[in-house]
């Protein structure tokens, strides 16, 4: 019993947090007319979900950078890098039929959201030093592979869901992903604001 509750208690917080990325909440639902047992929602309305799997792992993430920066001299916003990943991205975009100004309009969310989520545990570790954490990772060996290969990941998703991202249902649709991701990726409340922040560029 207790951990059904947990469950549905989790779920309702995801799915808060999913509305927020839109700003809307989905349809009703029709209570009176269930769906039959073992049947399954459209898989159209997950159409997202590779995206914002994505944004959810690259928001964990960052968590590595801030434990690699923290009581540093590396701040956390870092111009020069920011743009070569953006321009980087903008010049593979138009490789792969993308409007470059949009993939780095979402690439630059990301960026915006892994900041967050960074000062976040920064705000926490002064606040809380028997949190803060007890390995330094090696940004460059250990952090910046990862990020590359989502970064590769992301632009396929992005060219995977282009028509999906420019359609009016974009939006209720990316209600549904997030609410998937943040679920099945345990967000916090502070990486539910970075998928937030994430999400704002995806539809349209």
């Amino acid at each position: 019993m207790h951990s059904r509750r947990l469950r549905s208690a989790l779920v309702a917080v995801c799915a808060a947090a999913a509305v927020s990325l839109t700003g809307i909440a989905p349809a009703a639902a029709h209570t009176s007319t269930p769906l039959p047992a073992g049947s399954v929602a459209p898989v159209a309305a997950h159409g997202l979900t590779p995206l914002t799997d994505l944004f959810a792992e690259r928001l964990l993430v960052a968590d590595k950078v801030a434990a690699a920066k923290y009581g540093t001299d590396k701040p956390i916003d870092d111009p020069v890098r920011e743009q070569q990943i953006l321009d980087d991205v903008a010049a593979r975009a138009t490789g792969l039929g993308l409007d470059p100004e949009a993939v780095r309009a979402v690439f630059r969310d990301q960026i915006e959201a892994n900041k967050l989520v960074q000062r976040g545990l920064y705000a926490r570790w002064d606040a809380h030093p028997e949190e803060r954490p007890t390995e330094r990772p090696d940004l460059v060996k250990e952090v910046r592979p990862i990020l590359d290969r989502i970064t590769t990941e992301l632009l396929t998703a992005l060219k995977d869901t282009q028509r999906l991202r420019t359609s009016p249902s974009c939006e209720p649709r990316l209600y549904v992903a997030g609410a998937r991701s943040a679920y099945e990726h345990q967000l916090d409340v502070l990486h539910l604001r970075g998928l937030q922040r994430a999400a704002a560029s995806v539809c349209g």
